[in-house]
């Protein structure tokens, strides 16, 4: 089995190649097809031999180009937690008037019962399962390979978990940690690797450094993060963004995954998630 990180949006999207089948975890935002088609090119993926697109939750920049994918051939799966959610994003694109959105043909859909996730995989050669973790969203679900990578979509990251004590957050991750899993991969953050355990987790999320060398002092940046909030809204890149405002790529990714991942937030919250994240 072999796992392909594609980054082409504002959103992290994987390749999962199983011995019988392939795959995908996720897409971007409407309007980033090209740009997925470039990223699988460059890393060797046709689109067309992709089997599956198996989304997190369906959020506009977590599903938006999965139709386009699906006129290529793919089936996207659809898990039984999700089924009234499809074309819970149709409404913001309609608002926007987004004419490169394709709404979901529920023809081209199939549904898979949670329960019996593993069975469904194991069609495409790829041991693991899926589970519901809400928390994030009321749809979120979340993959888990047997061998031990974890694919978590927006579910909130495992350092800010001391905010949500009580929560179904962190009864989705208390749920999830129980099967052991070994690295996590996010939707807008870099891979984690759990090799440690929780304590050793949160200074390892990001291979940090000093903290004190990549993030500027967040009480002189409330301007900073809102240009960085009003790029994302244009759909910047993180690397144009980084040359407008000539700020710490790491910072700005921290920035944009935080905007991304906790609709209305504000200046202040990621600013204060950034402190936690730096403990």
């Amino acid at each position: 089995m072999k796992i392909v990180t594609l980054n082409y949006s504002n959103t992290n999207t994987y390749l999962i190649k199983g011995s019988k089948g392939n795959l995908l975890f996720d897409t971007g935002w409407a309007g980033t097809y090209p740009a997925f088609c470039g990223c699988m090119g460059e890393n060797g993926e046709k689109v067309q031999d992709i089997d599956y697109v198996l989304i997190s939750h369906f959020h506009p920049d977590h599903m938006g180009i999965a139709q386009e994918i699906a006129d290529e051939g793919a089936v996207i799966a659809v898990c039984d937690v999700q089924k009234d959610f499809v074309h819970s994003s149709d409404s913001v694109f309609a608002k926007e008037n987004r004419r490169d959105y394709r709404p979901i043909d529920d023809g081209k859909v199939r549904f898979v019962e949670t329960d019996g996730s593993r069975d469904f995989l194991s069609e495409l050669g790829i041991e693991g399962s899926i589970f519901h973790t809400p928390g994030h969203s009321d749809d979120s679900i979340s993959l888990l390979l047997d061998s031990g990578e974890l694919f978590v979509g927006d579910l909130n990251p495992l350092y800010e978990l001391e905010m949500h004590r009580g929560t179904v957050i962190e009864e989705s991750w208390n749920m999830l940690l129980s099967h052991k899993p070994s690295k996590v991969y996010y939707g807008h953050a870099r891979a984690a690797v759990l090799e440690k355990g929780i304590k050793g987790l949160i200074g390892n999320i990001f291979g940090q450094k000093n903290r004190e060398e990549n993030v500027p002092d967040p009480s002189k940046n409330q301007s900073l993060v809102a240009s960085i909030m009003k790029y994302v809204d244009k759909g910047y890149s993180c690397d144009l963004i980084c040359k407008k405002t000539h700020s710490d790529k790491e910072f700005v990714q921290d920035v944009m995954r935080m905007y991304l991942t906790h609709p209305g937030v504000s200046v202040q919250g990621i600013l204060d998630r950034i402190e936690i994240k730096g403990r």
